[in-house]
């Protein structure tokens, strides 16, 4: 009996619609599992706030929930917010072409990298936080100090990443297609960069958390806008509930700028899950 016939009876699943039912099940699964431990850790963290411990030191989740509530009426995250978001993404692009271009050029000259690499790793060695109030020196309070702070945490999470990616391109593949005539550019563009993507984009994940640290941490040491301008606000008024909320904040911001690098990663990736 033929597959055909088979498929005409419903015994094989057509087009994978099979297999993807049960793989959204599994998502689904997933999705509220993560709902049903968040909540879970809210609840404990509301009851022991109200039972057991004083709420001066971890406030509680419904007392969070005001004073983002607060916020957004008055205005404040109108105003704090974008000027952190702006930090980020202006020092997380910079921070990634740079990076990008650089680890690019290490991966592919040998010689350039053996020798910079001493000068490369004595750079990522310094510890970045350390380097904040001589940006600040240089550039003043505004949005510059903290941009330069998030741009040299991405550059070398970014570089590092894009090494490793271009290092690791198949050396036979490249022989087989300088055989067939195409050039550095196209060696460059048609096996390298496909086969350091994965690499790359790796490198980008990690850094989103990074630059929202390097923008914050750069807004704590002289700010008078940001997120980290609330968080040394509210902590130098022993405002709990406050330093909580701003750390909300801080993670969603994260997980949707997490979120886009995914989606973009998945759109410029998706030759790679057809193949596998």
């Amino acid at each position: 009996m033929s597959s055909n016939s088979l498929k005409k009876r419903g015994r094989y699943p057509a087009s994978g619609a099979g297999l993807a039912r049960p793989a959204r099940r599994g998502r689904w699964r997933v999705h509220l599992g993560r709902a049903v431990i968040l909540v879970g850790i809210l609840a404990i963290w509301e009851y022991a706030s109200r039972h057991w411990i004083d709420p001066f030191w971890i406030s509680m989740p419904s007392e969070i929930v005001g004073r983002l509530g607060q916020w957004l009426s008055n205005g404040d995250l109108a105003q704090h917010v974008p000027y952190t978001l702006g930090e980020t993404l202006l020092g997380f692009g910079i921070g990634t072409l740079a990076g990008g271009l650089v680890g690019f050029l290490l991966g592919w000259y040998r010689g350039l990298a053996e020798l910079l690499d001493p000068f490369v790793v004595a750079l990522y060695s310094l510890p970045k936080v350390a380097l904040a109030p001589l940006f600040i020196l240089w550039f003043g309070i505004g949005m510059e100090s903290k941009i330069a702070l998030t741009v040299v945490i991405v550059f070398f999470l970014v570089l590092f990443n894009a090494y490793a990616g271009v290092r690791s391109a198949n050396r036979e593949l490249i022989d087989i297609v300088r055989l067939m005539g195409a050039g550095t550019a196209g060696v460059m563009w048609r096996v390298v960069l496909p086969s350091a993507l994965t690499m790359i984009f790796l490198g980008l994940r990690i850094s989103v958390p990074y630059a929202l640290i390097g923008a914050v941490v750069g807004e704590m040491m002289a700010s008078n806008r940001g997120i980290g301008f609330l968080i040394v606000q509210a902590t130098g008024q022993f405002d709990t509930t406050g330093a909580f909320a701003a750390f909300v904040i801080l993670i969603v911001l994260s997980m949707v700028l997490n979120g886009l690098v995914r989606g973009v990663e998945r759109h410029v990736l998706r030759w790679k899950e057809h193949e596998q």
